[in-house]
């Protein structure tokens, strides 16, 4: 075993001669090569990335002595690139798990089998530099690390996602040198890392050198000041230095003009301050960046300067003075080939798509991210949220609750310095960054001593931003001590919840949701209920989105097929299955439809009725700092869902911050013409930005105009010709046949059903019609789907207890059917009577009237399932779309007529559940290429699927590949489908959106149709 003090189970050891923590930057020579922020256009720096020996060993015991030598021989380790995620390269155990620790819970002691992996790299060092005080900078390592150079122990660090810094000045040699780091997987600080998401080891952040002078700026804090009424601003740069020097400051605008210049000679400390009249201030809206620039020796250092001020008063969040709502997600560093180690183009990746679909915050969920990230927001505009990398989830399931086991650790005073550590590090690397509105003390670790400590430092380090921490929160029963927080914050507040709390007037901080509406899956389906409240309450600051990619990771199975695993999938215990697939975005980044619905709900303009008859539409501006003036409005009116008209507009001039505009549309309505009318507005950019294309839809809206026959289009689509051949109906055993002049449908009179449906000898149907209440259970389904399985909702099967044809006067054919639903052992869920007709163009007709047992839980759905033959994948349908809606889920759709596949109409998700369903469908027609198939009407709107896939089949499968897709196509139709909303780890899907009917009526109609000579 390597002989080294046993640092990584001390919580009052955290380093051994690692620097004090500073802001972040990298020097350069001159201010140009700063500008480019390419890192190797610095003279001073050296960077270590790429590839090292490494070996890796399941103990810490039997990791080699001696292996950090000058002389050990190496050559025969493994190549491994750094940085990266050793489990990614095929070392270890892939690990997911949520709430409970991966080890046993004994801290600050962790398992003797202690993971190791040994790094070795040798380099140059140039002979420019042998005047200079060479550093060495570990962005991020994954848990605690020792460190070696040329034989020489230099340190120890832990805390996995701040930098650690050494001066190795003493230990380097121009020419070859070699460096030896041993990463543990586990510390004590394990305990205070434990996230929701893989467990990965390693060097995976960057790593470099750095040669500075003997005497150099160490640190500097940009402070600044804006007067009331934000005419005056003031930059007060606070440096330290490592020795007396000169230091010269020049301040910049964005266009390049030099707005003040300064120097002072500073030994250790000093100030140097500018003056800024008229400044342009910084928001998420209008990103506006000065530079400063630090000239000490040879070395140019460059900062960006936001100027913005962020306060809460009278309980209302503001920043320059405006009040602001936090759009926001939750966003974890994660690759699905990578894991944490992020490149800069995913990142800029991520940025753009944020940017796209209208997000204007982010939390760095649960620990910073790289200071390359900070960089871009600061340029692109997102207000971040900067969390602490502490996390200590696991010690509520460790012990009983009620005892305070899950504020176990933040009681300990032990601990205290592990604590303030982590905010101190996060700090004082992003002190600089103007897109960081608010410090967070972490995410669920209790809440008492430790975490006041932590709040109070940051609070006497930086009075220019609040401090945030749900852990506080009154519902977990902590210190109650709580002057240290500028806000309440919450996790999965119910709507209900935020509006009373904004209702209280003894609430005196403003409210955040850091994190809310749990995207998992097939959601989330509530987003438009917390937005109307949030913006109908000041108090109320907005929130998070939980959470923003789903952390899959990319392998494949035997055969090569590729998918995204999660928990479980590797061997890996404890784990907790799919919880890490929760995102807005697949793990390679393609929104899901729950992203299109954020989108919407929080876009920056809002588009009204006024007065539609007259073509008046109210516009109002809910950006906050920026007007409309690079947006136009394109506008069209669909009869039919045929475009008959459109338009734009092309200047916008509401004022920022809920300004409004009526705008006069030229469109005209035929006073005489029948039909269904629709105005499609549709906002969108005149010019591309760094983020999208000119064109890009900011967002849109829809409304029905008056007509004069509104159902036109009901009317047009249940139309399908008439005859007067008579029906013929003949009973032989169960089999009633009945034909008419161009069909033949067959009804099995003991099941209570049809079996057959035809036009022209083309059968419709491959299996017989059945009523259906079982969904696949979503994600947001998986507090709930015991309950629904307990009472036999997926086994349910229909008993026929009546069933009776006759032949009317009219020549139609009526069949009265009496039957229930129910599962084995429960008793049934409902009874129902079903009345069929028949007509003489050979439609079929549906109605039914359901009666539910009181006792039972909400229906996942009810309606009617068709299997229709193979080569059936045309869909045609007038309703909500291009893609999936539910009730609850439906603001990013739009209705019109739609043509489509059956594939097309499928939304593929990780772990396979219901999807597809289209809400508010009026009509609809499933057949072949060649149009012959099934129209679909009903008297009502309903919600409409068809797919290659089973309820079964989706319900049965775990992963994507799983699932095989049947040659026949499932079509349903449905009286109501329940909502989608975000009971995976948010509230419980709310009342108006459940099928919690316990008696309702559904009519349909069913015609075989040859649609392309109709």
């Amino acid at each position: 075993m390597i002989r080294v003090d046993k640092y990584w189970e001390n919580p009052n050891l955290l380093q051994v001669n690692r620097e004090k923590p500073r802001a972040y930057y990298i020097p350069y020579a001159d201010a140009a090569s700063a500008d480019s922020r390419k890192r190797s256009r610095s003279p001073f720096y050296r960077t270590l990335n790429g590839t090292w020996k490494f070996r890796y060993f399941a103990s810490v015991k039997l990791a080699e002595e001696g292996f950090y030598e000058e002389q050990a021989d190496v050559s025969g380790w493994d190549d491994l690139l750094v940085p990266s995620c050793w489990q990614t390269k095929g070392y270890d155990q892939l690990h997911y798990t949520n709430v409970n620790y991966p080890i046993p819970c004994d801290p600050p002691f962790v398992p003797d089998e202690n993971p190791a992996g040994l790094y070795v790299k040798e380099f140059n060092v140039s002979k420019g530099w042998e005047a200079k005080d060479k550093y060495i900078v570990f962005e991020g390592v994954n848990s605690c690390f020792y460190l070696w150079v040329n034989g020489a122990f230099v340190g120890y660090s832990q805390g996995s996602r701040v930098p650690a810094e050494f001066n190795v000045s003493t230990h380097l040699k121009s020419g070859k040198n070699r460096i030896a780091v041993m990463v543990l997987k586990w510390c004590d600080g394990t305990y205070l890392e434990d996230q929701d998401l893989w467990r990965f080891s390693g060097i995976f952040r960057d790593v470099y050198l750095l040669a500075r002078d003997k005497a150099h700026v160490r640190d500097i804090y940009n402070k600044q000041e804006l007067s009331d009424d934000y005419r005056q601003a003031k930059l007060i740069c606070e440096l330290e230095t490592t020795g007396r020097r000169e230091v010269k400051a020049e301040l910049k605008d964005a266009e390049g003009s030099v707005i003040g210049a300064a120097a002072a000679v500073i030994d250790g400390q000093g100030t140097i301050e500018f003056e800024v009249a008229e400044p342009t201030l910084w928001n998420a809206e209008k990103p506006y960046l000065y530079r400063l620039y630090v000239s000490s020796g040879e070395e140019v250092l460059s900062f960006p300067v936001g100027f913005r001020q962020i306060r809460i008063e009278g309980g209302v969040f503001r920043i320059n003075g405006r009040a602001v709502k936090l759009k926001g997600v939750n966003r974890h560093d994660s690759h699905p080939e990578l894991g944490q180690t992020i490149p800069i183009n995913h990142m800029i990746k991520d940025l753009n798509l944020m940017k796209q679909h209208n997000v204007n915050t982010i939390r760095t969920s649960h620990y910073p991210n790289d200071p390359r990230f900070l960089d871009l927001c600061n340029e692109y505009g997102f207000y971040v949220v900067d969390e602490a990398d502490l996390e200590c989830h696991g010690m509520g399931s460790a012990g009983k609750w009620a005892e305070g086991a899950f504020h176990k650790l933040s009681a300990n005073t032990e601990w205290e310095a592990a604590f303030v550590e982590r905010a101190k590090r996060m700090v004082e690397r992003d002190k600089n960054h103007p897109c960081v509105v608010m410090w967070s003390m972490g995410n669920e670790s209790g809440y008492d001593v430790n975490h006041i400590a932590m709040a109070e430092w940051t609070r006497g380090r930086d009075t220019s931003r609040p401090v945030h921490y749900e852990g506080a929160a009154p519902r977990y029963n902590g210190n109650p001590n709580i002057e240290c927080l500028d806000m309440e914050s919450q996790m999965y507040a119910s709507v209900q919840y935020i509006e009373e709390y904004a209702k209280d007037e003894t609430k005196l901080q403003p409210l955040f949701l850091c994190e809310y509406s749990h995207a998992m899956g097939n959601g989330p389906g509530d987003l438009k209920d917390y937005w109307d409240v949030i913006y109908k309450y000041p108090k109320l600051m907005g929130g998070c989105v939980w959470e923003w990619c789903d952390h899959g990771i990319k392998t494949e199975t035997k055969d090569g097929t590729p998918y995204f695993a999660y928990g479980g999938d590797f061997g890996d215990k404890p784990n907790d299955g799919n919880f890490c697939i929760d995102g807005l975005v697949t793990p390679d980044r393609v929104p899901h439809k729950g992203l299109l619905e954020l989108k919407k709900v929080i876009a920056p303009v809002r588009l009204e009725a006024a007065d539609l008859e007259n073509g008046k539409v109210l516009l109002t501006n809910l950006y906050d700092f920026i007007g409309l003036s690079h947006l136009a409005l394109f506008w069209k009116v669909e009869k039919d869902g045929e475009t008959v008209q459109q338009g734009h507009v092309w200047q916008l001039d509401a004022a920022p911050h809920g300004g409004t505009q009526t705008l006069s549309l030229p469109y005209t309505l035929p006073k005489d013409a029948a039909g269904r009318y629709f105005l499609t507005l549709s906002v969108w950019q005149k010019e591309e930005t760094p983020w999208s294309a000119a064109g890009h839809e900011i967002t849109f809206e829809q409304f029905e105009l008056p007509a004069a026959n509104p159902a036109a289009v009901q009317d047009h689509a249940a139309a399908h010709g008439s005859s007067d051949h008579a029906v013929q109906a003949s009973q032989d055993g169960h089999l009633l046949t009945i034909e008419g002049f161009d069909f033949r449908h067959v009804f099995d009179l003991y099941d209570g059903t049809f079996v057959k449906i035809s036009k022209h000898d083309v059968d419709m149907l491959a299996a017989p019609a059945k009523w259906s209440i079982w969904r696949a259970p979503t994600d947001n389904d998986r507090r709930i789907k015991a309950r629904w399985s307990e009472d036999g909702y997926d086994r349910a099967t229909m008993k026929v207890y009546r069933c009776e044809w006759t032949q009317q006067p009219d020549g139609s054919v009526e069949i009265a059917v009496d039957y229930s639903l129910g599962g084995y052992i429960r008793y049934p869920l409902m009874h129902g009577k079903t009345q069929w007709r028949v007509d003489a163009a050979g439609s079929v007709s549906v109605s039914t009237n359901v009666k539910v047992r009181e006792d039972l839980l909400f229906l996942p759905r009810f309606g009617l399932q068709l299997t229709m033959p193979e080569g059936t994948e045309e869909v045609e349908y007038f309703g909500h779309g291009p893609h999936e809606s539910y009730i609850d889920k439906r603001q990013s759709v739009k209705k019109s007529k739609y043509l489509l596949s059956v594939n097309d109409m499928f939304e593929n998700y990780i772990m396979p559940q219901e999807n597809g369903s289209r809400y508010g469908t009026e009509w609809a027609i499933v057949s072949n290429e060649q149009g012959m198939g099934l129209k679909f009407t009903a008297p009502a709107e309903f919600s409409f699927n068809a797919a290659h896939y089973t309820p079964e089949d989706l319900t049965a499968a775990e992963h994507d590949y799983e699932l095989k897709p049947r040659k026949e196509t499932i079509v349903h139709l449905d009286y109501k489908m329940s909502g989608v909303g975000s009971n995976s780890c948010g509230p419980e899907l709310l009342e108006q959106y459940r099928l919690d009917e316990k008696a309702f009526s559904f009519e349909l109609n069913i015609t075989p149709v040859f649609k392309e000579d109709e």
